[in-house]
């Protein structure tokens, strides 16, 4: 073989610092009465670490310059180091929640190159952070309160280098998922039919059966009806199953934008049930994650109540610690869902009173 068709092999060299990456999310309910502290003051978050070192949020309602007008119109965010340490190099960014989604929004502010942190100077941030225009509208203040993502990445130790052989073959990402979509949305070589209310939805049986253990048995059972034309689900809403068929189908849930919060809400609730009717875990999970973060005084225990029918172990107890945590029971008590609560599962105020001996 000629030199010149010999193959040259490839090396490659990378440096980099060892890291620890860390994020915090501070909720600030009761937004409306905390809006108008003073030029100067601040809301603290609770104390966090990341890469060995404590760090804390501060959030300036009404920051800017006493001298000017600037801090009506916006708001800053800082971060502070809390341990006393001689010096830590950082990277941080700022963002809010959208909570209509429950989704984190791009990066309002951030920096590009470390900073440095140290005991005369603990506190760097952003005075112009955002306005207030923005930040007190849909959707990242929703019933009273905001919830501030700050990510801190702490540059440790000496940077390490290592060599490798490089391999350059470029992989496209996986097309199951949009593949799996199309087939749902062309009914293309579709084998069972659902009827729900006065809709009709087609599917494929295999699809069904390969992601839940429930439409298994009910499609390949000893059980099944071989001369059903059409299988009739019953107490179910044709936009709910439409969305499970979504979720079987492409692994996750459909956007709802057209619904409000209220409404995106309550179909979530009914995503819950029915994604514990069909044995779907992960579809499960997410609802109850959701859930979760929209918890407040006038829904927790219509939630409780939820959950605790549908064995949502997570969510359950994440409805006891609001509850026991909460500032505002008049409100609690006084919402429908406390009554329901009482009367569909009287077994849960057992575990409420439970909690609340464990940790007061």
């Amino acid at each position: 073989m000629e030199a010149s068709q010999t193959p040259i092999e490839t090396t490659g060299s990378r440096c980099a610092p060892e890291t620890a990456r860390g994020r915090h999310e501070f909720e600030i309910a009761g937004y409306s009465l905390q809006k108008d502290l003073s030029v100067g003051n601040f809301i603290k978050s609770a104390t966090f670490a990341v890469g060995g070192h404590d760090w804390r949020i501060r959030f300036y309602p009404n920051d800017g310059d006493v001298l000017t007008a600037e801090g009506k119109d916006t708001v800053a965010v800082f971060l502070e180091l809390i341990s006393k340490t001689a010096e830590v190099r950082a990277l941080y960014d700022f963002r809010l929640v959208d909570l209509e989604t429950m989704q984190r929004s791009k990066v309002v502010a951030g920096v590009t190159k470390p900073s440095v942190f140290s005991a005369l100077q603990p506190t760097l941030g952003f005075r112009k952070f955002m306005k207030k225009s923005v930040l007190e509208g849909r959707p990242f203040l929703l019933s009273d309160r905001l919830v501030l993502v700050c990510d801190v990445t702490v540059i440790m130790g000496t940077p390490v280098s290592e060599s490798r052989t490089l391999c350059n073959i470029q992989v496209p990402p996986s097309d199951l998922v949009d593949n799996l979509g199309k087939l749902l949305e062309s009914e293309e070589g579709a084998d069972v039919t659902f009827k729900v209310e006065d809709k009709v939805f087609h599917a494929h049986k295999i699809v069904l059966a390969m992601r839940s253990p429930v439409f298994k048995v009910e499609l390949y059972g000893p059980m099944r009806d071989k001369n059903q034309p059409s299988i009739t689900v019953e107490d179910m809403q044709p936009a709910v199953f439409k969305a499970l068929l979504h979720f079987i189908y492409k692994d996750s849930l459909p956007v709802m934008d057209n619904l409000d919060e209220d409404e995106n809400t309550e179909m979530v609730k009914h995503l819950l049930v029915a994604a514990d009717r069909y044995a779907l875990e992960r579809m499960k999970l997410m609802c109850e994650n959701i859930l979760c973060k929209k918890l407040d005084a006038g829904s927790v225990a219509a939630v409780l109540a939820l959950a605790d029918q549908h064995h949502c172990s997570k969510l359950k107890d994440a409805c006891i610690q609001f509850i026991n945590s909460s500032t505002k029971m008049d409100d609690l008590v006084a919402s429908h869902g406390y009554a329901h609560l009482k009367r569909a599962c009287p077994t849960v105020f057992a575990d409420i009173w439970e909690w609340s001996a464990k940790f007061h």
